[in-house]
């Protein structure tokens, strides 16, 4: 059979050439969309698909080339408001001229023409192929969407800061709002130090009980606490703890910080910053906060999480005058568990059977399970629940702009252990009245080792 004559001017009188070129023509069309007009049909507008078609896959090779050879910028173009549009109208676009060229096939194909045994087979081939490639592209349209408007809602346009000592140093807080304490009070607190380079990364745990917290220099905060908050049991709150420093200042002392909400933060969440760089020593570029109460919807649009529960746990229930636990709604039991987001809360939450240095390890193991799960298949298949979720529960002062060259950096983050320190007991022996220098020094020496303390060769 000719690949020219018989496709444009077919022998229509014998069904087994109409039955052959059907098949051609169909196939054609899927393969290169626009082909089968060239062949049969209308030139012109067959050139259209077979160019718009050849561009396509030469971007999607470039892009490829460019995800080896310099992914940090791809993720930074794309993941910028003005490309997501772009991307989304092409993906649009494209897919409307598909669905034309594939119906212009059907109508070129003549189906009457064939044989009655093929008709069918051809027409649903057509169709099966058109719902799946349409379906598809319709649907990553529709995460371009959902990503675009996430990203806006989460991530503001603040300006970029640079590595210091070639570190990022990033201020985790977990905000624990409830019925029982006035506003927010972070329940959670750690500073992430990424090597700005290799992605390796320290964890930085900071107990809520901590005490004589200093300020970093500069703070507005030291003209109230010179010493120290919560030195001499002196705080404007009725605990002085560090977590009590976020509600103090957005509750009394918000003009303290007169340009917080127009830097994408709060006047709470910067003295937190203050904080923390009192307390570690090292300069804080940005924050993150999660809204605890909104944390279980994260989990459950990521469909779950499962942890290993090393003891048994209440959900709910508070202590009574002598004690004992009232109001419990069930238990968390020991072993592997895949728990919802309301028990994954709990989980993270409890201390009233354990002490607050076990829920930090808690929430470690929580935060690192949540990681393992964030597996691009899980993650696309579940993007617009997470998306919701996540422009609900996160609020960053990450811009927009940086925010590719930190995918880049999390991914390099992720192929390596996180190193953790934990500045509790027995490492700080006493939280109420912690060394401050040595809690300094044993920062700077798990940034350089990945230990706190010296090795045995090292102090030799």
């Amino acid at each position: 059979m000719s690949v020219t004559y018989p496709l444009r001017h077919p022998e229509t009188r014998s069904e087994a050439v109409m039955r052959r070129r059907g098949w051609w023509l169909v196939v054609a069309n899927l393969l290169l969309p626009g082909s089968a007009q060239v062949l049969a049909g209308n030139r012109r507008f067959g050139r259209i698909g077979i160019v718009g078609t050849l561009v396509l896959w030469a971007v999607a090779i470039l892009l490829g080339l460019l995800y080896l050879l310099n992914r940090a910028w791809l993720f930074e173009v794309f993941t910028q408001g003005w490309t997501l549009v772009i991307l989304q109208g092409l993906m649009i676009a494209y897919c409307v001229l598909w669905v034309i060229l594939t119906l212009d096939t059907l109508r070129l194909v003549r189906l009457v023409k064939v044989a009655q045994s093929a008709r069918s087979g051809i027409a649903a081939f057509t169709i099966v192929m058109l719902v799946a490639l349409v379906g598809g592209t319709g649907y990553g349209s529709v995460l371009v969407g959902s990503a675009r408007g996430a990203l806006g809602d989460v991530f503001g346009a603040t300006a970029s800061e640079p590595p210091v000592d070639g570190r990022y140093n990033i201020m985790l807080l977990g905000g624990d709002a409830g019925p029982d304490r006035e506003g927010l009070r972070p329940d959670s607190m750690s500073v992430v130090s990424i090597d700005a380079k290799t992605g390796k990364a320290v964890n930085i745990g900071l107990p809520r009980n901590l005490d004589q917290i200093p300020f970093s220099k500069g703070s507005p905060m030291l003209k109230d606490y010179p010493d120290g908050y919560g030195t001499g049991g002196r705080c404007d709150v009725d605990v002085c703890m560090l977590n009590s420093i976020y509600t103090e200042v957005e509750l009394y002392k918000p003009d303290y910080y007169p340009k917080a909400k127009a830097e994408g933060s709060e006047p709470g969440i910067e003295a937190m910053r203050d904080a923390l760089e009192g307390a570690t020593g090292l300069k804080i570029q940005y924050y993150v906060l999660i809204d605890m109460q909104g944390f279980s919807d994260l989990i459950d649009a990521l469909g779950g999480v499962t942890i290993d529960v090393k003891e048994k746990l209440p959900i709910g229930g508070l202590p009574d005058a002598s004690g004992k636990l009232q109001g419990v709604e069930g238990w968390i039991e020991p072993g592997v568990q895949h728990m919802d987001g309301k028990t994954a809360q709990w989980y993270a939450r409890s201390r009233e059977t354990t002490s607050d240095y076990d829920r930090m390890a808690r929430q470690r193991q929580l935060e690192e399970a949540m990681l393992a799960q964030m597996n691009p298949a899980n993650v696309l298949a579940k993007f617009q629940d997470i998306a919701k979720a996540g422009s609900q529960v996160v609020k960053t002062d990450v811009p927009q702009s940086m925010l590719g060259y930190f995918v880049d950096l999390a991914l390099k983050t992720k192929k390596q252990p996180v190193v953790s320190l934990d500045l509790v007991p027995p490492l700080v022996p006493d939280p109420t009245n912690p060394d401050w220098d040595a809690i300094h020094g044993y920062v700077q020496r798990t940034l350089k080792t990945g230990s706190p303390t010296p090795t045995p060769a090292a102090s030799g």
